[in-house]
């Protein structure tokens, strides 16, 4: 079963942020070399929790896929990019997730494999990704949701990130939610997310889209001093059988 991790690093101070910065380059054949490793992405991040256009130099991530969660296990402990960023880190907090479902292509194919079979209860994450057009982009950037201000007070949400590809025009939304439940309410709660999304494809901002749903298997390390996860209940090993096709949209529910 394919596994797919996401590490988010935080770099203090001026020494450990340029060394971050040089990686967005420096990093790449690394990366592609690293063994096992599938389909994987540098993102730098924005602002806040959520995506927005002014960058924060320090902070970054990873992510991959993986053969297996053994081998993504093995991947993160050994491999050699990996390493260097913990020893540059001042904290990182990866996720290990399981594909429940996915919509759309990134860099014109699918990434993510979904898995046979997948506990759908708690916790569980949501991955957007959109590439934006460059001649929409001013329009995408004005018009887009404060999502920070809207999930700040929701006890759901255990972690949040915004991320980006490339500034302004290729960005990513990560969340993970305490259960499936509590993200359909939210959704159902705050129907701005289908709203956008419906005025996002009538305007056309969007060259390419994906949205997909994660199972989350296990977690490592802290964010803000914390486990994200703590609010959850014990994830099993085993994974049961069951598969929501529902579909999602920044950060909870798509039209």
């Amino acid at each position: 079963m394919q596994v797919t991790s996401l590490s988010v690093f935080r770099f203090d101070g001026i020494a450990a942020r340029l060394w971050a910065f040089s990686q967005m380059g420096i990093a790449r054949a690394a990366l592609a070399r690293e063994p096992d490793i599938g389909f994987w992405k540098l993102f730098g991040t924005g602002e806040g929790e959520s995506f927005r256009p002014r960058p924060n130099f320090g902070v970054y991530a990873i992510l991959a896929t993986w053969p297996s969660e053994t081998a993504a296990r093995a991947g993160l402990a050994q491999g050699a990019v990996f390493r260097r960023y913990r020893a540059w880190a001042a904290e990182t907090f990866t996720v290990y997730l399981a594909t429940v479902s996915v919509r759309g292509a990134w860099d014109g194919r699918p990434p993510f494999e979904r898995a046979p079979e997948v506990d759908l209860h708690a916790p569980f994450a949501i991955l957007t990704r959109a590439s934006i057009r460059p001649m929409k982009a001013r329009a995408f950037w004005r018009g887009a949701p404060d999502i920070d201000a809207r999930t700040a007070e929701e006890p759901a949400i255990l972690f949040k990130r915004g991320m980006g590809e490339v500034p302004f025009l290729r960005q990513v939304t990560f969340s993970i939610w305490s259960d499936l439940d509590a993200m359909k309410a939210f959704a159902y709660r705050h129907p701005y997310h289908r709203d956008a999304a419906r005025h996002a494809r009538e305007r056309e901002w969007f060259s390419e889209e994906l949205f997909a749903r994660f199972r989350v298997l296990g977690a490592e390390g802290c964010w803000g001093g914390v486990d994200p996860l703590s609010a959850c209940p014990p994830v099993p090993l085993s994974i049961q059988r069951g598969v929501s096709r529902q579909p999602t949209l920044p950060l909870a529910a798509e039209s």
